[in-house]
């Protein structure tokens, strides 16, 4: 299945995940506007765009991109519904990515939730999801995150769900060496 032909859609009892959209706009910037929440995202090789947004027009500039990026072929997101208040409370991003770097055929997944959600559980619920479709989905090896310090809820979340931490570094596309990141091996699943 090619998820840039038709996006997937995954739910459990708490969750969906759904391939972004424009109304999600509201929602989202309760996430990207979230003091708490971004510090933790991941804007690594992404432009200097710190994902911190602050005004309506801003978020659907951000959704309108990551759907041309979508159409392009260079990434999905999708938004992460709870389903107890149908409220958009997050995003996820996957894509394969190709490299030089010990990141080649890896497929990296940028987690943003809303503060509030930054729990074990609710980490746990989203993300076994989405994880045993995105190594044939993404046709990767294994599949890495980046987690800062500061994330120790979602660090504790990753290493139970078998992610284990790595100190290889990611280059960016400007030679930016980035730290920080765990990784799920195909081959452990």
């Amino acid at each position: 299945m090619n998820p840039y032909k038709r996006c997937p859609t995954y739910a459990n009892d708490r969750y969906l995940l759904r391939l972004v959209e424009s109304d999600d706009a509201a929602d989202l910037l309760k996430v990207y506007s979230d003091e708490l929440a971004v510090p933790i995202f991941n804007s690594d090789n992404c432009y200097g765009d710190d994902f911190y947004y602050q005004t309506l027009p801003r978020m659907r500039e951000a959704i309108d991109f990551w759907l041309r990026e979508y159409e392009e072929g260079k990434y999905v997101r999708w938004s992460i519904v709870d389903r107890a208040s149908d409220e958009a409370i997050g995003t996820i991003e996957l894509f394969n990515r190709s490299a030089d770097d010990f990141f080649d055929n890896c497929g990296i997944l940028r987690l943003d939730l809303r503060s509030d959600h930054e729990q074990n559980e609710s980490i746990t619920a989203i993300l076994t999801l989405i994880l045993p479709e995105a190594f044939s989905l993404f046709d990767c090896k294994m599949i890495a995150t980046k987690c800062v310090p500061l994330a120790a809820v979602r660090r504790n979340a990753l290493m139970r769900l078998g992610f284990i931490p790595t100190d290889e570094a990611l280059i960016g596309h400007d030679g930016t060496r980035y730290q920080g990141y765990l990784v799920l091996d195909q081959s452990a699943r």
